[in-house]
C-alpha cells in the first residue's frame, strides 16, 4: 500500500493496483473449470529440456510433487498417458508387463503433440485432443497436493491428486524407477 493524503492532509493508505495476470486459455484449464474442480495456477520461466527440476526449483516446491505427463505408445503404436513424479522415471519394461503388451516407449515429440494437442513441455492429461488411457504411478495418490502441467509450457496447476481419479479414467500402476536404475 502506498501512503496518500486525504482532503484534510491526513495520511491514509491507498491501494496500489497490481497488473492483472492474464489467465491463459488451454484445453486443460477449460476442462478443469468445466468440471468445477479446485486448482491454482502457477507460472514459471520455462527452460527447454529443464523438466520438472526447473519447475520445482522455480516454484520452490518439492520435486516429487511435480508430476510429469508423458505420452507413450505400445508396440502397436497405441498411445497412452503416463503420470510420474518428477523424481522418478518410467520403467517401460515393467509398464509393458503390467499392461500385457510386448513393449512401451516414449512417443516422438511430433507424435505426442498429434495425440495430445499439446507441445512437449506443456502436455497435460486434461483436455487432450484424443482420449487416451491414463496410467499414474500409485505413489502420486499418497501425496496431499500435486503440481501438474496446465497445457502450456511454463504453466502448472496445483490440485489434490484425487482430481486425477475424478476426471480421468486413470489406472494406478507401480512402474517408477530412480534415474539410472534398470
Amino acid at each position: 500500500m502506498a501512503a496518500a493524503r486525504d482532503t484534510h492532509g491526513h495520511q491514509r493508505e491507498k491501494a496500489v493496483r497490481m497488473p492483472k495476470q492474464k489467465i491463459p486459455s488451454t484445453g486443460a484449464l477449460r476442462a478443469l473449470k468445466q468440471a468445477g474442480v479446485e486448482f491454482n495456477i502457477h507460472r514459471y520461466k520455462y527452460e527447454p529440456r529443464g523438466g520438472t527440476k526447473v519447475s520445482s526449483r522455480e516454484l520452490q516446491v518439492e520435486h516429487q510433487l511435480v508430476i510429469k505427463t508423458l505420452v507413450m505408445e505400445d508396440h502397436q503404436g497405441k498411445p497412452m498417458i503416463v503420470l510420474m513424479p518428477g523424481t522418478h522415471e518410467v520403467s517401460t519394461r515393467e509398464l509393458a508387463r503390467q499392461l500385457g503388451v510386448k513393449a512401451v516407449k516414449a512417443c516422438k515429440p511430433e507424435v505426442a503433440q498429434k495425440h495430445s494437442g499439446y507441445q512437449v513441455g506443456g502436455t497435460s492429461p486434461f483436455g487432450t485432443r484424443k482420449p487416451m488411457p491414463v496410467y499414474a504411478e500409485k505413489r502420486i495418490f499418497e501425496l496431499s497436493l500435486i503440481y501438474i502441467n496446465g497445457g502450456q509450457r511454463g504453466l502448472l496447476v496445483s490440485m489434490n491428486p484425487q482430481v486425477l481419479r475424478d476426471l480421468l479414467d486413470v489406472e494406478a500402476v507401480e512402474v517408477a524407477r530412480l534415474p539410472g536404475q534398470s
